[in-house]
């Protein structure tokens, strides 16, 4: 084909982008500035690195994130069944191996012979055939030229969990368990996820040297923005709204039970297996921005981790995002430009998933444009479709990052007791929904899906 497509942005999005335009035969330059120009947040020079958690979500089909998995699969992503096949064990949710699935995807997409990977900074918007996939770090000239196409730009902070070796881990203390997972309660050896239980004394304890940490101030123009996402807020900017904020969030005990005591703990830690080869381990919902020298001391004042190996400190970065609502069709098309196309984070999808979905629908639809067909619009029953439409619809003085919910989705026309039941009917609802709308547009995906998560029962 004689059509040439730009890609900014070696992410998720970007990566996605490229892939299913390669495979339709386009002509495909993309653009990664790692690692010529690094980030503050990035740790290797890999397309499609995962930076903060190694988690895409909920693989239940009944449930938002595995709704939305689900219709990306029906439309054919690299990026979710790439990591479907890197997974690790994490109960009901989609943990990854991030250096094999980094590695891979770099592999694929600089071994495509239609895709013309370049390791530079784009400082100025291309012209012609244009998807931005620049993602949440966009780099400073950059931000500086969509901000004069666009008129303004958005920014909150997100922060990064950190990451311990296991074999620093006291499991004398520690126990392995999933969540709600009887049949791991037998013994300490079992359940996907390590639990560092705290009694209450300990709990406050911790609680009060976070609240009295110093912090990695802001400067400059960063000191006037101190908005977070909710999604991934800071423990101590959670710590500080009340003494049991943490209790009832990321350090909630529900569903687990000490297997030495027989008791549900008083406040829990958990962490995730991070690597194939179970060598590491991140702190579920740890997200902090408390300084290097006395985060480690502060974090092992948890029990279990008094001896911890820290290979990754948190540490807390800006995002920047578009004002979507303002400038994108539903589409991810620019309004005032057709063949520029924004995808990923910088829209306002917020999460893994929710930025891959937007390179998936941004490739899709610029290779329909190009061939001159309809693009694509997912219905709003489905939870593709509700993402778009929130982040092109939203307040815009009010725009905020969205990660897919149960929320963005129209209400049913009956009412259906039961969250479970109520759930099941929304995602059956949505696989018709868009089932019928891709049969109506004639969608035939570029690789059919192997890796489908189970059907609502």
């Amino acid at each position: 084909m004689s059509q040439h497509i730009t890609i900014v942005g070696g992410g998720l999005a970007g990566t996605e982008a490229a892939w299913q335009l390669a495979e339709r035969g386009y002509a495909v330059t993309l653009y990664e500035m790692r690692p010529v120009r690094p980030t503050a947040a990035h740790s290797t020079d890999r397309l499609a690195e995962l930076v903060c958690s190694n988690s895409m979500g909920s693989t239940l089909p009944d449930r938002a994130l595995g709704i939305l998995k689900n219709e990306m699969q029906s439309l054919g992503s690299l990026i979710l069944r790439t990591a479907f096949k890197h997974a690790l064990p994490a109960g009901s949710a989609l943990a990854v191996g991030r250096d094999e699935f980094a590695a891979e995807i770099t592999a694929l997409i600089s071994g495509h012979p239609n895709i013309d990977l370049r390791r530079e900074e784009v400082t100025a918007i291309p012209d012609g055939p244009t998807i931005l996939a620049t993602g949440p770090l966009t780099s400073p000239a950059l931000t500086a030229q969509v901000q004069n196409l666009t008129g303004r730009y958005l920014y909150f902070y997100d922060a990064m969990a950190p990451i311990v070796t296991v074999e620093s881990i006291d499991l004398s203390i520690a126990f392995r368990q999933s969540r709600w997972d009887k049949s791991s309660m037998d013994g300490p050896e079992e359940g996907d996820y390590i639990n560092c239980p705290l009694n209450k004394a300990e709990y406050e304890a911790f609680v009060a040297a976070l609240l009295e940490s110093p912090k990695n101030e802001l400067t400059g123009a960063d000191a006037e923005l101190e908005r977070y996402f909710e999604g991934c807020m800071p423990i101590e900017v959670l710590a500080s709204r009340g003494m049991e904020s943490l209790a009832f969030g990321p350090m909630r005990p529900v569903g687990l039970r000490n297997p030495r005591t027989g008791r549900r703990p008083y406040a829990v830690v958990q962490l995730r297996q991070d690597n194939v080869a179970g060598t590491l381990y991140n702190m579920v919902g740890f997200q902090t921005n408390v300084k290097w020298g006395q985060q480690a001391q502060i974090l092992q004042m948890i029990p279990g981790l008094a001896g911890a190996e820290f290979v990754r400190l948190g540490q807390m970065h800006r995002n920047t995002f578009i004002n979507s609502p303002t400038l994108l069709h539903p589409t991810l098309q620019y309004r005032e430009r057709e063949d520029l196309f924004f995808a990923g984070q910088i829209t306002g999808t917020e999460g893994y998933v929710g930025s891959t979905m937007g390179g998936l629908l941004a490739g899709i639809n610029m290779a329909r444009l190009l061939n001159k067909q309809p693009l694509l619009v997912p219905p709003r029953q489905s939870m593709m479709g509700s993402l778009l439409y929130y982040i092109t619809h939203a307040d815009p003085e009010n725009f905020q990052p969205m990660k897919a919910n149960m929320g963005l989705l129209p209400e049913l026309d009956a009412r259906v007791r039961g969250k479970q039941q109520r759930y099941g009917v929304y995602a059956e609802r949505a696989a018709t929904a868009l089932a019928d709308y891709l049969t109506e547009a004639a969608f035939t995906p570029i690789i059919q899906s192997d890796t489908g998560l189970a059907q609502v029962e």
